[in-house]
């Protein structure tokens, strides 16, 4: 079970807090984290790229030239893609990206992914993330008080108006929940910073 410091927003050590083997020392499955980032990605994709054919672009309806006798390759339509202003062949159309995980193999990925991040000491966990105005300099002094990189995942147990919105006036620094993490966010940031209450929910959900 591995052990982790739990400093405070200052960055002071005020205790140490034990995380699940299940969640936090799991075996990383590269397979499954390809598998992850990859679902992830295509589903961000909107598949709204569309190309004229030869039928959709206007013009070319009468055959530009009689077939034989001309000494000129034949030809059907002044829209055929070999043309200048013709359509396009085989270009893209729209389509859907979509594609599916089975929920344990995204709880697979995201396990390995934050056991990733504990090998490479890359995660940190605050013992408690509050705010009590509307300040973006008091996030940016936490985050540089703690050590987090310049991509940072910041990790809520419960939605918090005051410190997402100061949270989210910092570049590279994304806020996420307990119940909305996913592989691909953990791999892509050089710190995973966890407030206590996040990492004691996540364990209750998962361990």
């Amino acid at each position: 079970m591995p052990n982790i410091k739990v400093v405070n927003m200052t960055g002071a050590q005020v205790g140490e807090i034990a995380l699940s083997d299940v969640i936090f020392g799991a075996e990383v499955n590269e397979a499954v984290l390809h598998a992850a980032v990859r679902a992830y990605l295509l589903n961000q994709r909107q598949g709204t790229q569309s190309t004229l054919t030869r039928s959709e672009v206007s013009g070319g309806g009468r055959k530009p030239w009689k077939q034989k006798g001309t000494g000129r390759a034949r030809q059907g339509s002044t829209r055929s893609p070999q043309w200048t202003h013709g359509g396009i062949a085989l270009g893209p159309k729209p389509r859907s990206y979509t594609t599916k995980l089975n929920k344990k193999v995204k709880r697979i990925a995201m396990f390995s992914a934050l056991s990733a991040k504990v090998a490479n000491d890359e995660l940190i966990v605050v013992d408690a993330i509050t705010a009590t105005e509307y300040k973006t300099k008091a996030m940016v002094a936490m985050l540089a008080a703690i050590g987090a990189g310049k991509k940072n995942l910041v990790v809520l147990d419960a939605p918090n108006d005051m410190v997402v919105k100061s949270l989210s006036n910092i570049p590279g620094v994304k806020v996420a929940y307990t119940n909305t993490l996913n592989a691909y966010d953990i791999l892509n940031c050089n710190s995973v910073v966890f407030a206590k209450a996040a990492v004691e929910k996540l364990e209750e959900v998962y361990a």
